[in-house]
This record gives C-alpha cells, structure tokens and sequence, in this order.
C-alpha cells in the first residue's frame, strides 16, 4: 500500500518562500508521474503541477507559473515543489498524488501566506 507524507509547510509572508516535500513508500516511485494539488479554504483541490517519472515537468496552474518549481528525486522516492514569490491566494492545503489520484491522500501540509 502506497503512503505519501507531505511536509514543509508554514506561515511565510507575501514575497516569500518555501520547499514542499512528498515523501512515497510501498510502491516503485520512479514509474510514476506524480503531481502536486492545493485546497483553498471552501475550494476544490485542484492541480498544481505535475512531473513524469523520468522527471520532465509538463504542466503548471496559470496561477503558478514562473513562481513554482516541482521536481523529485527517485532514489529518495520524493518530489518536490519550490515556491518562490508566495502570495495570500496561495494559501491552502497542499497535497501530492500520482496524475490519475490513484494513491491514497495523505495528511498535506498547510501553507499560509499572510503579513
């Protein structure tokens, strides 16, 4: 059974930044292309951005590109999502997950963006 653990989240003031970590277990990660989801406060998860399995990054949220960067380490079975000029609307839960959301959810890491 596949368990995925988000952490690094945090309080951050507009401007700022933070590294969000995906930690998986129980499954072969590299063959996996594995995405990164946000739930705002009364919102919909929706989708952030994905990597494949070799590690080419094919899709970013208009509202995150050029702020946002995932990546993952296969050997660590871990991705990754840096996120650099943070703003209040990128407050949320946030969540990884393989593309088709085949995994089970984890716990997420709340991010909160605010002076």
């Amino acid at each position: 059974q596949v368990q995925l653990v988000e952490s690094g989240g945090g309080l951050v003031q507009p401007g700022g930044s933070l590294r969000l970590s995906c930690a998986a277990s129980g499954t072969i990660f590299s063959i996996y292309d594995m995405g990164w989801y946000r739930q705002a406060p009364g919102k919909q998860r929706e989708l952030v951005a994905t990597i494949t399995g070799g590690g080419r990054t094919n899709y970013y949220a208009d509202s995150v590109k050029g702020r946002f960067t995932i990546s993952r380490d296969n050997a660590k079975k871990t991705v990754y999502l840096q996120m650099n000029s943070l703003k209040p609307e990128d407050t949320a839960v946030y969540y990884c997950n393989e593309n088709s959301r085949r995994f089970a959810w984890g716990q997420g890491t709340q991010v909160t963006v605010s002076s």
